[in-house]
């Protein structure tokens, strides 16, 4: 066991808000480099296995180098009931769509 695993309930309580908080962060900051290695190993190791196999890792899992996620369409349609459920007008028509329609309103109605 290592002497940091070895602090004591005692010696967190001798530690002020302020020192607390450091130490939190600076343990954060620890694991969440502690995970990034991890992940930098396995990524390097699943390439390794795929070059060695005559592939490449993004022909393997379709990913590609240069491809983004679209941005969001703009919202055309707010759901009156609630304004929270909009649509862009594109793609498949919600239900609260549907049956506002159908409940005599107009696609104007439900414009934003």
């Amino acid at each position: 066991m290592s002497a940091l695993l070895e602090i004591t309930a005692a010696d967190l309580n001798a530690l002020s808000l302020a020192d607390l908080k450091a130490l939190e962060k600076k343990v954060a900051k620890a694991i969440a480099s502690f995970e990034e290695r991890q992940r930098q190993e396995a990524l390097a190791a699943l390439e390794a296995k795929a070059k060695e196999m005559g592939f490449s890792l993004a022909e393997l899992t379709g990913a590609s180098a240069g491809r983004k996620a679209k941005p969001a369409g703009i919202p055309k349609f707010a759901n009156p009931e609630n304004p929270a459920q909009t649509w862009t007008g594109k793609g498949r028509r919600p239900e609260w769509f549907v049956a506002a329609v159908q409940a005599g309103k107009s696609p104007e109605d439900l414009a934003i």
